[in-house]
């Protein structure tokens, strides 16, 4: 195996040309319960934290997407930006819990660990897919429910 292996390109830059967005990617699946009570609360944090960029994947039904990202749990949740990962795991599917992370997040100590090929390969997908962002701004999406 050679170091050039994990070489990849950059992140894309957002369409307003900020590299350093923040993603927040639930990774879910439309037969889990648990999840389509949380679309709403996700919907919601994605209206309180603007400057992130929210998204929700069915790891199923956009599992070219997803790509080889592994869900053990539901609902999981990848939070990164340009520089790193700064969380990938199972959250409690409550909005004080997922504030509470975000807010963490933004502290100026807050650490990110280098992508993974495949946190990468998602991140690239979702930035060309504004379909399955949720909240405001492009490709505004409303999480649909039982489809």
């Amino acid at each position: 195996m050679s170091n050039t292996e994990f070489i990849s390109p950059p992140l894309p830059s957002t369409p307003q040309g900020h590299s350093r967005i923040r993603w927040v990617i639930c990774l879910c699946a439309d037969w889990c319960g648990l999840c389509r009570e949380y679309s709403d609360v996700f919907a919601q944090m994605a209206a309180r934290y603007p400057s992130s960029r929210f998204v929700w994947l069915d790891i199923e039904d956009q599992a070219d997407l997803v790509g080889d990202i592994e869900v053990e749990t539901f609902p999981t949740l990848l939070i990164a930006d340009a520089s790193g990962m700064q969380f990938m795991g199972p959250l409690l599917p409550h909005a004080e819990t997922l504030s509470r992370l975000l807010d963490s997040l933004l502290q100026p100590d807050a650490k990110a660990t280098p992508h993974l090929p495949a946190t990468r390969q998602l991140l690239q997908a979702v930035h060309g897919a504004p379909e399955h962002w949720v909240g405001p701004g492009e490709g505004e999406h409303a999480i649909e429910k039982g489809a």
